[in-house]
């Protein structure tokens, strides 16, 4: 009677894993990054149901959702914290989960750097623009005498 015992998860089992985190202030910085997912994940949900809900339910709905709407949502500083705080964290979320998936399958160190390289720079040039166009937006533009929303004054 042979005995085929199974060891125990996460036993020293002699097989190794095709990429290892490194131990000491790794742990701590994905530690931090479990509880970022967590807790960016519920504020999202609010975030973005309140956005859902302002801009499909309040109001004409669906169908008042144009430029002049865009424009007068972000005349207001309310709005542009509320949706510059759904951008950065939609982006840190998104990036953050890219992040383990790329640590999770990509085996060889060089193409981990590489495609993490390529989604830091990606996601920090689309915060950075997002970010710009949420606080530089000029619904009035100097000059322009066509297509302005109502409450434009033209000189």
């Amino acid at each position: 009677m042979s005995s085929n015992i199974i060891d125990a998860p996460r036993s020293n089992s002699g097989v190794s894993p095709k990429y290892t985190r490194s131990k000491g202030s790794g742990s701590s910085f994905e530690m931090l990054a479990w509880l970022f997912m967590r807790l960016s994940g519920v504020v999202l949900i609010v975030l973005i149901f309140g956005h859902l809900f302002v801009n499909l339910m309040v109001g004409e709905g669906i169908h008042a959702i144009d430029f002049g709407f865009v424009a007068g949502k972000w005349s207001n500083p309310f709005w542009q914290m509320w949706d510059l705080a759904m951008l950065w964290l939609a982006m840190l979320h998104g990036t953050n989960g890219v992040r383990t998936i790329i640590n999770d399958y990509a085996e060889r160190s060089g193409t981990r750097m590489t495609l993490k390289t390529v989604l830091f720079v990606a996601s920090a040039v689309i915060i950075v623009l997002g970010t710009l166009v949420i606080f530089t937006f000029d619904p009035c533009p100097a000059g322009a005498v066509t297509d302005l929303p109502s409450f434009c004054t033209v000189p």
